[in-house]
């Protein structure tokens, strides 16, 4: 990868309403993933392929990025030339593609672009390599999966080359999806439209399709997944935790759990399947504790089990409460001998009292 031609683009505006109430007061790549931004994972990713300049599209809650990046002065990502772009309003993938890449200096003739939101093995140099070898004017990573219905899809012909968009359908013609990872020549991609809204999927790549462009695709099985839901969050995090999602930025070895500084965890204590126990988090005897995510501050009871589920930062969970699929927001209060079940999701600041909340009939 030559770093004089080859520039980045991540896509990070957008508000991750799947994922509230975490998203509330953080933008969805700016939650602690196994112990670090998810963005420092991607960006770790960007610079081992040997790309340096990296514009970030930002839009919700632009400033927390801006932090972020005056905080990286010693966070391992100092090779990289990174610079905030927040849209004056939103613009759409295409659009705020084309807006993010007004930064980058005229000598980067080819740019690729990352959705912030996709924790990804996709091998970045052999995706630009193919663009290359196949003198395409934008290329897609796309990823096979076992149940396409819930995508779009893009069926290719024999060399690769893409035939079509497809919008979700109940008899999809190919098990190949949108990963969203592109690969654009830096003309094709200053002639998508500048300041109006413009889908990148539903504009751009059709229209490059209509008139004859050539449109290359990468498929590869590499680890991929949408963090977009709180399920995929935890999933997501503990992969990284046990070294089964790529990353450069984890803050500690590869094992069963990850435990961040100040973190006291009582002797019998078990933490499993990639747990995160953030900065500051105490727990208490006997809890048990199976892939989630704990961030800084919060507190776990005696006796507790924490399956699958989210706690966010300065949470408390009291003696014997069962939280499983669920997530906990910011400075909530869950009393004793609660059960939180099956995807339910407790606001910031909100106070449960012991017993409060059950999904059973027991004590």
């Amino acid at each position: 990868m030559d770093p004089a031609r080859t520039a980045a683009v991540v896509l990070v505006g957008g508000q991750g309403s799947r994922l509230r109430p975490l998203t509330l007061t953080t933008p969805k790549p700016m939650l602690p993933t196994a112990g670090v931004p998810f963005l420092a994972h991607l960006l770790s990713r960007i610079a081992a392929a040997g790309i340096r300049r990296v514009v970030l599209g930002t839009a919700y809650r632009a400033e927390v990025f801006e932090a972020f990046l005056g905080d990286q002065a010693t966070g391992g990502l100092e090779g990289l030339e990174l610079e905030c772009r927040p849209e004056p309003e939103p613009l759409g993938t295409g659009g705020g593609i084309r807006f993010a890449a007004d930064a980058l200096e005229p000598g980067y003739d080819e740019v690729v672009v990352f959705n912030g939101d996709i924790l990804s093995g996709v091998d970045v140099r052999a995706v630009v390599a193919e663009h290359r070898a196949a003198g395409a004017d934008a290329t897609l990573h796309l990823v096979r999966v076992p149940d396409p219905t819930a995508f779009g899809c893009v069926p290719t012909d024999d060399d690769g080359r893409v035939l079509a968009f497809l919008e979700k359908t109940l008899t999809p013609p190919t098990d190949q999806v949108n990963a969203g990872c592109y690969v654009f020549r830096r003309d094709v991609l200053d002639a998508i439209p500048s300041g109006r809204p413009v889908s990148v999927e539903r504009e751009t790549f059709p229209g490059l399709l209509e008139s004859g462009r050539r449109l290359q695709a990468h498929v590869e099985s590499s680890y991929w997944l949408d963090l977009g839901t709180p399920a995929s969050f935890v999933r997501g995090s503990a992969d990284l935790v046990q070294g089964a999602a790529p990353t450069a930025a984890l803050p500690g070895p590869v094992g069963t759990a990850l435990l961040l500084a100040g973190a006291k965890v009582a002797p019998s204590a078990s933490l499993t399947d990639g747990t995160t126990v953030g900065a500051d988090v105490q727990i208490g005897d006997g809890s048990r504790v199976s892939g989630s995510v704990l961030m800084d501050g919060a507190r776990i009871g005696d006796g507790a089990v924490i399956e699958r589920s989210v706690i966010g930062p300065g949470a408390s969970i009291g003696d014997d409460t069962v939280v499983r699929d669920a997530v906990v927001g910011d400075g909530a209060s869950i009393g004793a001998s609660c059960e939180l079940l099956a995807g339910l999701r407790v606001w910031p600041g909100l106070v449960v009292p012991d017993g409060g909340l059950r999904f059973s009939g027991g004590a």
